[in-house]
């Protein structure tokens, strides 16, 4: 389906010596970084990496105490919020909406930044908002109240909310938290839709490295509030930068599906080797008959069995 919207010069983020912590303890310290345009890019890293506290910092809801992020090579804390709102999208963990509230309603929200006092609602926005839940199929639902919907239903709806927005950017935290497999599959192919159809710059945060490297373009992997490594997943994820990042020794293979880079735990048990042990030692745990007994017990068989007729 052909966007209603056009986007016509994109948008470019970047973080440039960035510091930032809360209550006196930085959690970011000296990161740089610039964000592939019209890509999908994941952050990956364990919990309490500072994976959330860049995707914050980068939608300025947080202030670093040094450094700064630029929105088109100039500094985000310079640029008016309702122009930040205009060009950059945030959907954050686990999002509340008013009590009662229907889809429609609340996707309708994401217009707010587009809207003034002298430039009331438009038919360009009943455009944007009938694409963002043509887009996340929500569309059948839009008179549903928010507190009704399914967990998959709900998620979707807030993407629809921020593309609503209109945004050359779009920043995710987690969208696939608390979502059954299936939803999570929905929502990442989603967001692979949606960067495929306009080239819209999309930046999440996600738990599953698999996944991670089955749906980013570009990867990057935090550690101690610092980049470890970045680029494309197969360069990315390794079994040292896993260990180096997670402490987990993993074997990385090709995905059957995908042919992405997939990580395979080894952890201490159920391994191969675990295996073939176990069924070793169940082996050696069988009774055992000598050769004599054997041969003992085969003559009785043959001796009950194969015994010749007797002559009449």
């Amino acid at each position: 389906m052909e966007p209603l919207i056009q986007h016509t010069t994109p948008h470019s983020l970047a973080a440039d010596g960035l510091a930032v912590g809360y209550d006196q303890r930085e959690i970011i310290h000296d990161l740089s970084v610039r964000i592939p345009t019209g890509k999908i890019t994941v952050i990956v890293g364990a919990n309490a990496c500072g994976k959330s506290t860049l995707l914050k910092t980068l939608a300025r809801l947080l202030k670093p105490s040094r450094g700064s992020v630029l929105l088109d090579g100039k500094s985000i804390q310079q640029i008016p919020t309702r122009e930040v709102a205009t060009k950059l999208g945030l959907l954050p963990q686990s999002p509340t909406a008013p009590e009662g509230i229907t889809v429609a309603d609340l996707v309708g929200r994401g217009r707010y930044p587009r809207t003034r006092w002298i430039r009331q609602w438009s038919k360009e926005d009943d455009a944007a908002v009938a694409e963002a839940m043509t887009s996340t199929d929500v569309l059948s639902i839009a008179d549903r109240p928010i507190d009704e919907l399914s967990g998959g239903q709900r998620q979707r709806v807030w993407i629809a909310m921020a593309l609503a927005q209109d945004t050359d950017i779009l920043l995710l935290d987690e969208p696939t938290t608390f979502l059954d497999l299936t939803h999570q599959f929905e929502v990442l192919d989603l967001l692979v839709d949606l960067n495929k159809s306009d080239d819209r710059t999309i930046v999440l945060v996600l738990h599953d490295l698999n996944q991670a490297c089955r749906f980013g373009d570009h990867l990057i992997a935090m550690k101690d509030g610092a980049i470890v490594a970045e680029g494309n997943p197969s360069e990315v994820i390794t079994e040292d930068v896993v260990q180096d990042v997670f402490g987990l020794a993993v074997k990385v293979v090709p995905d059957p599906v995908a042919g992405t880079p997939m990580v395979v735990p080894i952890g201490r048990h159920t391994t191969v080797q675990d295996k073939t042990l176990q069924d070793k030692t169940e082996q050696d745990a069988r009774p055992r008959t000598s050769p004599a007994a054997a041969a003992l017990a085969a003559s009785a068989a043959a001796n009950g069995v194969c015994r010749p007729m007797d002559n009449p």
